[in-house]
């Protein structure tokens, strides 16, 4: 089958695939808290259907952030082949996180600029999912037998772990053969480049704990806020040049990433956050402080470890830092509890799914592509643990470096060459001889 003409198409489809960007990002899917969900879905799944995909929303009830303000709703459109063969699956989540500061333009406005659209979400990743319909609408319309299934889903929450999103899906048997062989997720990692897997996570909260008093006499008590200083402390010194010494052989990208890190995501001790101020007499205005010791400091740690680790090793190097303080410093008492935590992935660089992506690649690009594995965590964890799929790759376009900044950015030339891989990959996963 000569699938120039094909390539033609979706070449043609490059005003269509800038619009469809646009329209996507102008719906503020923001998580937290989760707005907009079901209108996102929605929109995808109505276009969807008209191009005879069998449309099906899931709403996650009962997975965590789930209520009637903020519905967890997930669309899974399918298009069902003529022979019964392989079903290849793009998934992308809908979700993005807030605009934040420092933009020069409308961050939900879809802003064109040459070759560029400009928006929170362009690039993580509604440019992305725009490119997998676009791609998957060309080859229905191209007349070619398909003789697999086409699925196209949009998802909720990856931000924030993807559990009432793929997570819930997988559970639910919806990424279980037979029902699909293939799964593409186009994150940003690269036009020219195919991602294996992904770095491990581990988030936890340590909770030091001291003893009230009054903020005039703090002898008197015992600041939790010191406690969880001095263990601050004791990761900088200790743990971070150790963890900057481990380097992994999995081509992690950026270069940096590819040793063991840690973050503190967040430090929260003593009163509640307050808004002090004066007025012009010198008098405080608005929230006033009250005058005590805190019992109570914590910090969430965001753990992200190379291959050669394992998960136990990783909670017990913490653990021991925690323990050594206790003996050690005086008053020092912690607890600890798991948040969120994935092992590492890897899909093998002859699965199905990297061989007709990487060739896709070379046809369309006239290059051949890398393989890299990504510094953080997608929904490929899901599918591989949950759903126990390997064949799951990330491959989409945009640059990862761009993915929640100020005046995020998807290239249009990008949207339509990537849309031209995924679907010369979808014809060779379906096992059409193409040329």
């Amino acid at each position: 089958m000569n699938t120039d003409a094909l390539l033609e198409r979706i070449a043609a489809k490059r005003e269509e695939v800038t619009a469809l960007t646009q329209e996507l990002v102008r719906i503020p899917t923001v998580n937290p808290p989760g707005d907009a969900y079901e209108a996102c879905a929605r929109f995808l799944g109505e276009r969807l259907a008209k191009r005879g995909f069998a449309v099906e929303y899931v709403r996650a009830e009962g997975a965590p952030g789930d209520s009637s303000s903020y519905p967890r709703t997930n669309v899974v459109a399918r298009y069902e082949g003529s022979a019964g063969a392989d079903c290849v699956h793009f998934n992308s989540h809908i979700d993005v996180v807030e605009a934040g500061p420092g933009w020069s333009m409308e961050p939900f406005a879809g802003i064109v600029r040459g070759d560029r659209v400009y928006g929170r979400g362009t690039c993580d990743m509604k440019g992305g999912l725009a490119a997998s319909v676009i791609a998957c609408e060309a080859l229905i319309e191209s007349g070619m037998a398909l003789p697999g299934a086409l699925e196209i889903s949009g998802t909720v929450d990856e931000e924030s772990g993807g559990f009432a999103g793929v997570g819930y899906l997988c559970e639910r048997g919806y990424f279980t053969p037979p029902k699909v062989h293939h799964v593409i997720i186009p994150e940003p990692l690269g036009v020219d480049r195919v991602c294996l897997g992904h770095r491990g996570v581990w988030w936890a909260e340590v909770e030091t704990r001291g003893r009230m008093a009054h903020g005039s006499m703090p002898f008197l008590g015992d600041s939790a806020i010191n406690h969880m200083g001095a263990f601050l402390h004791l990761l900088e010194r200790d743990l971070q040049p150790r963890l900057q010494s481990r380097h992994t052989a999995e081509p992690v990208e950026p270069p940096g990433a590819r040793v063991s890190t840690l973050n503190i995501n967040s430090i929260h001790g003593g009163q509640v956050e307050q808004r002090y101020a004066m007025d012009a007499l010198q008098r405080p205005t608005g929230d006033l402080p009250s005058p005590v010791v805190a019992h109570r400091c914590r910090a969430v740690l965001d753990r992200r470890f190379i291959a050669e680790e394992s998960l136990e090793q990783v909670k017990a190097e913490i653990i021991a830092m925690l323990d050594e303080l206790k003996q050690s410093r005086k008053g020092f008492d912690y607890s600890i509890r798991d948040i969120m935590s994935f092992i590492p992935t890897a899909t093998p660089k002859d699965a199905p799914v990297v061989v007709a992506t990487a060739r896709a690649i070379a046809r369309v690009l006239g290059r051949e592509p890398s393989f890299i594995a990504s510094p953080g965590t997608y929904d490929q964890k899901h599918i591989v643990r949950t759903a126990k799929l390997r064949d799951c790759i990330a491959y989409g376009p945009g640059i990862l470096d761009l993915a929640h900044q100020p005046d995020e950015y998807v290239e249009i030339s990008a949207l339509v060459d990537s849309a031209k891989v995924m679907a010369l990959a979808t014809l060779q996963l379906m096992g059409v001889t193409a040329r």
